[in-house]
């Protein structure tokens, strides 16, 4: 199974994967876990390019094109040397972010569009698709809010206008509404054990039945 976490950041989309990643484990299964932008070398570098708050610092302003490209160039290499390779062994893989987070941010946050990104998607990622998207929209101001109070240089982000986050949001919701099979969408501030559980309902529904 291929399952994603989905949402701005202060949704609490990296605490539900942590949480689901154990509780499967305990489930018997074999789990492979990564974020994106990251998880292999050369990930990990595009991310301290373009999600850091330093990355423009170092190399001037970062047109919203060649951060889409990054973005793909960093989702081709953990297709090929991550998941791919764990579902091929028969692993649970759980990804924070993938395709659906280029739609929102830069399709658009950055007004790209999605049709610019769903050709990406199957032209370099072979269309892999997730098996189910787990979107976490927790109420807007306050995942924000949380957002843009955190410490640590990945940031560069944050540091946009309201704006841009409502457009990323929008495009989230949209994408929920043309996809509901396989997307799964939790709104609301409950209990991160409320939205664990829920996460685990949705699970049997979609995937075990």
């Amino acid at each position: 199974m291929f399952i994603t976490f989905e949402g701005l950041d202060g949704s609490g989309k990296t605490t539900q994967l942590r949480l689901l990643h154990k509780w499967l484990l305990e489930q018997g299964h074999t789990v492979t876990t990564l974020r994106q932008p990251g998880g292999t070398k050369l990930g990990e570098g595009i991310r301290e390019l373009i999600v850091s708050n330093k990355g423009e610092a170092a190399v001037g302003r970062i047109d919203s094109y060649t951060e889409l490209a990054l973005m793909f160039a960093d989702r081709a290499q953990s297709i090929a040397e991550i998941i791919r390779p764990a579902l091929d062994r028969g692993d649970v893989v759980l990804c924070d972010r993938y395709t659906d987070s280029s739609e929102a941010y830069q399709g658009g946050g950055r007004q790209l569009g999605s049709e610019t990104i769903l050709g990406l998607h199957r032209l370099i990622c072979g269309n892999l698709q997730p098996d189910l998207t787990i979107l976490l929209l927790p109420d807007f101001d306050a995942s924000l809010t949380r957002a843009r109070r955190r410490d640590g240089d990945e940031s560069r982000f944050e540091q946009e206008h309201n704006d841009f986050f409502h457009r990323v949001w929008d495009t989230y919701r949209a994408i929920a509404t043309r996809e509901p099979h396989r997307v799964a969408l939790i709104e609301g501030n409950a209990s991160i054990e409320d939205v664990h559980v829920r996460i685990r309902q949705e699970m049997a529904s979609r995937l075990f039945t």
